[in-house]
């Protein structure tokens, strides 16, 4: 499904699985025109088959158990997972026509998420030293529920994030998620909050506005 998010802004939705190799040399084609002056800005929600993708810090003792495909995505950042009952959100923006703020573009991402998932009722944060978006498990512990890594181009984004919806957790364990091992992954699922992909993306975009108008703000000193 495509369609405008906005006079400037492409909205793509798939509703089949999208191999990360596709996506990422489509990706970065788009990134590229859009840095041309010769494509539309690009918000994309999706789901990738079963696969590792490693950031440029992510270190070889991090690969514990390379069960899927795994391929280096150039993003910031170390391992992450993606696979069925993850949604994953690549936004590719330009932000000469924004506050040329990559920190700033990371925190508007951040609460978009963070404020997405208080519509379902849980409560999620930033943490200090902690790339990603954290909530508390069954268990009282801090877990991820979301994951954020981005890169920039010409001053064009790309990569995004991905929010565990109903993911099966297992697959996680091939990896240090995120190089970070003291805490867990958790989902929506696993918290017991039942979201169908649709609905996520609809009160994800419900909130659009609200994160773009943050793109033109300096990032707050935290």
């Amino acid at each position: 499904m495509t369609g405008p998010l906005s006079p400037s802004i492409e909205l793509r939705r798939d509703g089949e699985p999208v191999p990360y190799r596709t996506a990422l040399e489509s990706m970065t084609d788009r990134n590229a025109a859009i840095a041309a002056g010769t494509a539309q800005e690009l918000i994309w929600l999706l789901e990738h088959p079963p696969v590792y993708t490693a950031g440029t810090s992510a270190a070889a003792g991090e690969l514990l158990d390379p069960r899927f495909e795994v391929v280096e995505a150039g993003r910031g950042g170390r391992y992450t997972y993606h696979g069925p009952g993850q949604r994953v959100g690549y936004v590719l923006l330009d932000l000469k026509t924004r506050a040329r703020d990559v920190r700033g573009f990371v925190h508007a991402i951040e609460g978009w998420v963070i404020d997405t998932l208080a519509d379902f009722g849980v409560e999620s944060w930033r943490a200090p030293g902690r790339i990603g978006i954290w909530t508390r498990d069954i268990d009282g512990r801090e877990a991820k529920i979301g994951a954020i890594g981005v890169r920039v181009r010409r001053w064009v984004t790309m990569h995004g994030f991905s929010v565990n919806i109903a993911p099966d957790l297992s697959h996680f364990g091939g990896i240090v998620p995120c190089g970070i091992d003291e805490f867990g992954v958790t989902s929506l699922a696993r918290l017991g909050v039942a979201v169908d992909f649709d609905s996520w993306d609809r009160a994800l975009l419900a909130r659009a506005d609200q994160f773009l108008a943050a793109l033109d703000r300096p990032c707050p000193v935290e």
